[in-house]
């Protein structure tokens, strides 16, 4: 590959990463973004969980379509990578990967180099072991036999969730470092190792560990676009295999990222990147004549480039400033959102009218004196403010099913302090806390409310578990959309604590563990 085509693929890539994780303000504010294109798998290996990501990565969808088989086939995950793979292959992880252009960063610092050999040929298999364990057997074996939804290459191996996710989300969310255990450390110094890894051994990662390079490596025989070869051209002197930093054995196998810096190499231009019939990178000996036939190529390049930057900049404009997952309550909430128009007043009104239609008319002087202060109630709790999550929003009223066969209606419950806690039973944080959140809710009975909802991924009976536990408060589990979740913006990490005042408004809503005191005080803030 010639400079100016070395240089067209770097900005792909810096492209694609971008692209990817369009959300920038994600990494300032430390939030992950919520909007609606999160449910689109991007083609490369882009974490989930990354502050910028406005995309699924199709790995992690995978892992969880896998695991969920018994319940629903995901016909969308495996379409979706069925497509991506049959039209580029693995042409995604040499120009469309944001890991692949990290770990090409990481190789350019000057230190010795390990070059391909035998040794890393062999090592280069591992990938589908992983493959076949961690995304394949370990999500159906948890997924369909024990009802739990474990993406196993996610959770133990995957070094882009902790090193995109993790230390994207700790600079502006300290307060979770006391919630990172054994398998945050674990994956932490696999982040490091495969790091290290990538500045002694060129792409360590995308040719040992990346299961992902595994599946589009299977498509690379067929894939639309990619380095194709003239066989009438070749005389299979082995330049473009000798010169090639992964372990391919000839150019397009399952080794093959398609990067096209053979074809500079090539002396008898046998070698060119196409699409279909379209060259995109022509053979070096055939440069001029392949660009003449294919009736300029600089206006392709031109009409793409204008496309895309379009594309991003709408991408840009609408995940940074037009808050897409602010007040934007999805279709499929609707089943568990009371409407406004049929929310109840609060528990203070409805006694007020009676008392005024009931009385004696001998104790209506009496009453007169009193009514101010009761009719005052109502108007306290009325609040103006938008609806939504964020301090200063009125929190969209909701009504669940309790785990006891109660029901908790947020519209109930105007006029009181609401504590709302996201927990699960996987969560050490979580459990440790919520003994503080009954002792509280005993201090303040009948001026408060808190329900706990657990997530909906369940590792166990939950039920049986509080039974055990003997806790006495409201406690609901999320439904398979998790749209309690997405009612007060719950996030990937766990516990999340959510304070709402007298008017239903919030004054907190944050991730990491509280103490009693915080509760206490908490409580006095909302009170106010």
């Amino acid at each position: 590959m010639d400079k100016n085509s070395d240089f067209k693929r770097r900005l792909i890539q810096l492209y694609s990463a971008l692209l990817y994780n369009a959300h920038v303000k994600g990494f300032a504010k430390g939030e992950i973004f919520t909007g609606k294109t999160k449910a689109v798998c991007v083609p490369g290996f882009n974490c989930y969980s990354c502050p910028g990501a406005i995309g699924a990565c199709p790995l992690g969808s995978l892992q969880n379509a896998l695991g969920s088989l018994n319940k629903n086939i995901g016909f969308y995950v495996f379409g979706i990578i069925l497509l991506y793979g049959m039209l580029l292959g693995r042409t995604i992880c040499g120009w469309l990967c944001p890991l692949g252009l990290i770990q090409e960063l990481l190789h350019k610092i000057p230190t010795p180099k390990i070059r391909k050999n035998r040794y890393t040929r062999y090592l280069s298999y591992l990938k589908y072991v992983i493959l076949v364990i961690f995304v394949v057997i370990i999500p159906i074996y948890y997924g369909i036999l024990l009802g739990i939804p474990v993406p196993g290459f996610c959770k133990y191996i995957c070094p882009a969730g902790t090193f995109e996710g993790a230390m994207g989300m700790l600079p502006k969310n300290l307060e979770w470092l006391s919630m990172l255990g054994p398998i945050f450390t674990r994956k932490f110094v696999i982040m490091v190792i495969v790091g290290l890894a990538c500045i002694f051994c060129y792409r360590s990662f995308c040719r040992f560990l990346c299961p992902l390079g595994a599946i589009y490596g299977m498509f690379n025989k067929i894939s639309v676009i990619g380095v194709k070869i003239d066989r009438g051209c070749c005389n299979n002197c082995g330049a473009c295999v000798r010169n090639c930093k992964m372990d391919v054995k000839q150019v397009g196998d399952h080794e093959c990222i398609h990067c096209a810096k053979c074809i500079a190499v090539c002396n008898q231009g046998a070698l060119s990147m196409k699409a279909g019939n379209i060259t995109l990178i022509a053979p070096k000996s055939k440069d001029r004549e392949e660009t003449a036939q294919n009736g300029s190529s600089k206006k392709l390049w031109i009409i793409c480039w204008s496309i895309a930057i379009i594309v991003l900049a709408v991408m840009l404009i609408w995940t940074n400033y037009t808050k897409p997952s602010v007040n934007d309550t999805p279709a499929d909430v609707t089943e568990t959102i009371k409407p406004e128009e049929t929310t109840q007043p609060a528990k203070t009104a409805q006694p007020v009218e009676e008392a005024k239609t009931t009385e004696p008319e001998e104790t209506k002087e009496t009453e007169e004196t009193e009514e101010p202060a009761q009719s005052a109630a109502p108007e306290e709790v009325e609040s103006s403010a938008p609806i939504g999550y964020e301090v200063g929003d009125r929190l969209q009223d909701f009504e669940t099913e309790c785990i006891d066969g109660s029901t908790f209606n947020l519209a109930d419950h105007k006029g009181e302090v609401v504590f709302i806690n996201l927990w699960a039973t996987y969560c050490g944080p979580c459990v440790k806390e919520l003994p503080l959140f009954v002792d509280l809710y005993h201090q303040h009975e009948g001026d408060m409310a808190i329900i706990a909802i657990h997530a909906n991924l369940t590792t166990e009976d939950v039920g049986e578990y509080l039974k055990d536990k003997g806790w006495d408060i409201q406690f609901a589990i999320d439904d398979d959309d998790e749209n309690l979740f997405k009612i007060v913006n719950g996030s990937l990490a766990l516990p999340q604590t959510i304070v709402l005042n007298r008017k239903g408004e919030v004054v907190y809503n944050k991730v990491g563990s509280v103490t009693a005191e915080m509760l206490d005080q908490l409580f006095e803030d909302a009170s106010d």
